[in-house]
């Protein structure tokens, strides 16, 4: 796998993200956006970015010029960063895929899915359910070593329930916008939505009132989200949030499903901010990457909370 680790060190972010982007319409529709959004949340480029640095304190001074809280580092989370996709059920053969894997391929979407394939044998599964997390764990081994990716568990962060569903389950749920009663046309600004944003537990949903701004309606759940991730603020909900005015870059999300329903970005705003921070999707008015205090939504959605945030907009821009 050293040999491995060596050959994943000579692609650059452009690279990874060409690759991606030609095994995107192979992948199965279930983990599309989420594969894209995954990618979003460990960009390679901020890793070499910390990488580069000479020392620990430089690293650490480098961090907090970058406003970086939470849980950034994929070594801290080699089982569980790609827990929402779908195909982290697999991750056990993937990961030993993986670890076993001495071919010579030089392309690396065909490196991808040579390995998907060896995967798919031992899951007894077909190849696009495997694309996502086979993709997820090359580059979690790029950015956190053959060592440390051989000595992780291999563990699969899922409930028995979430792991008995099947893809057209999970996206018929994604799919289903809340019934209004009869007259539910007639609701109008009324009318409720459910926003999940944990799918792998049946409690992670808070209720959005209809061209709400996603933040705010984050409120309604009132647990304490703090003591699970300190970002949160009490009272605030389960989204992290500094402002109201795209200014603090702690509520960016991704969309599993529901894009279309949320507002578009309005560029002076959301858009401008969104590329200082880093989180951009170049040229889509509906993003899957958005954040929660500027979209507004009219329908249900799926999201996720990725688990640290930053500014970090002219380290990862995009070629």
């Amino acid at each position: 796998m050293e040999s491995l680790h060596g050959h994943l060190c000579r692609y650059d972010e452009t690279a990874w993200r060409r690759a991606v982007d030609v095994l995107l319409p192979e992948i199965h529709t279930i983990d599309r956006e989420a594969t894209q959004i995954w990618f979003a949340f460990y960009p390679l480029n901020l890793f070499l970015a910390l990488e580069a640095a000479p020392t620990p304190d430089a690293r650490a001074v480098l961090e907090r010029q970058l406003g970086l809280m939470g849980k950034w580092r994929l070594a801290d989370q080699i089982d569980a960063s790609h827990r929402f996709l779908y195909s982290h059920r697999y991750w056990p053969q993937v990961k030993s895929a993986i670890t076993a894997f001495d071919e010579s391929v030089s392309d690396l979407a065909e490196l991808m899915t040579r390995i998907a394939d060896i995967a798919g044998r031992t899951a007894r599964v077909d190849r696009d359910h495997l694309l996502a997390i086979t993709a997820a764990g090359l580059m979690t081994l790029r950015q956190v070593g053959s060592e440390a990716f051989a000595a992780a568990p291999g563990k699969v962060h899922l409930s028995a329930e979430a792991r008995r569903l099947s893809p057209h389950q999970v996206l018929a749920r994604r799919g289903r916008d809340d019934w209004q009663g009869l007259l539910g046309f007639t609701r109008g600004i009324k009318k409720r939505w459910t926003v999940t944003f944990d799918e792998n537990d049946p409690s992670a949903t808070f209720t959005l009132i209809n061209d709400q701004e996603i933040a705010s309606a984050a409120k309604h759940d009132t647990r304490d989200h703090h003591a699970i991730d300190p970002r949160c603020t009490p009272g605030e909900g389960p989204i992290p949030v500094e402002c109201r005015a795209a200014s603090c870059g702690t509520c960016w999300i991704g969309v599993l499903a529901g894009a279309e329903k949320l507002s578009p970005v309005i560029e002076r705003e959301e858009g401008r901010r969104m590329k200082v921070f880093g989180y951009t999707v170049v040229g889509e008015p509906k993003p899957i990457i958005r954040l929660a205090c500027q979209a507004r939504a009219t329908g249900a959605l799926s999201i996720v909370i990725p688990p640290w945030n930053g500014v970090f907009g002219k380290i990862t821009s995009r070629p």
